[in-house]
């Protein structure tokens, strides 16, 4: 497994080849929530694009000299920069890459390196709404609920992902826990 600070010269790296391609990008995943003052990401580095600008995106990474593959999963590319995996993700399971998850990102300063990074109200819904039966580890979500529950609007990720059974465990959970103050009334 990649070393955090591989995982972030990656990042740094696949930012900069899409950047100077003119291909728009979200930071997003647990690199996105460590900028916002979450846990620290040890698995890969996720960016969004718009769905038609995916097959772009990624065969600038393959330019770049990453190893790449397009996964039969339909929602996204992988390129592999050495040890480190990145996604470019054009259809997260909160739906198409569109418009506004890119106007709701903060273009942020990221270890020296200016880029828009996804809200926090997108990264929670996306992570909640990607559980399901074969992946219930709430470990991550839990992690990151902690450390930047201050800065989220809970009630609208409730909202999000209301037709989730998974999310409303989580939400149970973070109540019980005392991370999350319970759904508003009214």
């Amino acid at each position: 497994m990649a070393e955090f600070e591989e995982i972030c010269e990656s990042m740094k790296r696949a930012a900069g080849a899409l950047r100077e391609a003119g291909i728009p990008f979200v930071l997003a995943g647990g690199l996105a929530g460590w900028a916002r003052g979450g846990p620290a990401s040890d698995h890969d580095v996720d960016f969004v694009v718009r769905p038609e600008q995916a097959e772009d995106a990624i065969r600038v990474l393959g330019n770049g000299g990453m190893r790449t593959e397009k996964p039969p999963e339909g929602w996204l590319y992988k390129a592999f920069d050495g040890d480190v995996m990145i996604d470019v993700i054009y259809e997260p399971a909160t739906g198409p890459v569109t418009d506004e998850v890119f106007e709701r990102a903060d273009e942020i300063e990221v270890l020296s390196t200016r880029m828009k990074v996804m809200a926090l109200e997108d990264i929670m819904a996306t992570k909640l709404l990607a559980l399901n039966e074969t992946h219930l580890d709430l470990k991550g979500s839990l992690e990151m609920a902690r450390a930047v529950r201050e800065q989220v609007n809970w009630d609208e990720v409730r909202e999000r992902t209301k037709g989730s059974p998974y999310a409303k465990a989580f939400f149970a959970l973070v109540e019980e826990l005392g991370v999350v103050t319970p759904a508003s009334i009214g």
